[in-house]
């Protein structure tokens, strides 16, 4: 065990009450692509940015657009939790930490069994009718075709999901505040922190170690107590819960 490798084991060793903080980088080793490296989407060539497709004022107006975008390239069913997730999972099991705040919209903290996830972006398994509320999964926007209309009431569905010049949901930023600001670890991974203003909430941890957990260098590695450079779902899996 490598000595950076044995210190993350002794402060998850110590911790009561420890809140994950991810990003794209958590899903990816589970093939869903990212965004903002340079092999992500934002770096693809399209007629239009995916930048401009994922807004509010596009989806507004090019809503079958922004469909076709959205069910090819960010609906990815077939896609399976990873060691992260599973081990994330297993220490909330073992009461070791206590919320994942993730900015992923792809459920795969739930499906590895993580029962306190706050979505700061929304889900793609969420979809509701603008006008009576319907909600409806990401299997059912799929077997539609052009711009999905509620079968109850014909309102145009919507995907829970936040889009450029969209707010964050209220009562998940509170909750995600709290917890953070209850952590006595907060391990981040995953993610550039690069995404505003999500990466705001990191500023309410007062707790006892910080850790970062990433393939690339992040803005806040210098205030970390420990750093390591690799991929979370390998890091991970090498922790050994009691």
């Amino acid at each position: 065990m490598t000595s950076d490798l044995a210190t993350l084991q002794t402060i998850i060793n110590h911790a009561h009450r420890l809140v994950f903080f991810g990003g794209a980088g958590v899903s990816t080793e589970s093939g869903i692509p990212d965004f903002r490296s340079q092999d992500g989407l934002y770096h693809q060539k399209y007629d239009v940015p995916p930048e401009t497709i994922l807004s509010h004022s596009y989806f507004v107006r090019h809503t079958e657009a922004f469909y076709r975008f959205y069910r090819d390239k960010m609906i990815c069913l077939s896609a399976k939790p990873n060691a992260a997730h599973k081990k994330l999972a297993e220490m909330e099991q073992k009461g070791i930490l206590s919320a994942v705040v993730t900015q992923n919209i792809d459920g795969l903290h739930q499906m590895a069994g993580s029962k306190t996830v706050y979505e700061l972006h929304g889900s793609v398994h969420r979809n509701y009718c603008e006008r009576c509320h319907a909600c409806y999964d990401a299997e059912w926007i799929l077997q539609t075709e052009g711009v999905p209309h509620c079968p109850r009431c014909g309102g145009l569905v919507k995907p829970d999901v936040v889009l450029y010049e969209e707010s964050l949901p209220e009562q998940t930023v509170e909750q995600a505040v709290r917890a953070i600001a209850a952590a006595d670890v907060l391990l981040i991974g995953g993610t550039s922190l690069t995404v505003y203003p999500a990466c705001n909430l990191l500023r309410y941890f007062r707790g006892e170690h910080l850790v970062v957990l990433n393939r690339d260098a992040t803005q806040i590695d210098e205030q970390a107590d420990l750093c390591i450079r690799d991929k979370i779902g390998a890091v991970l899996s090498q922790i050994v819960l009691p």
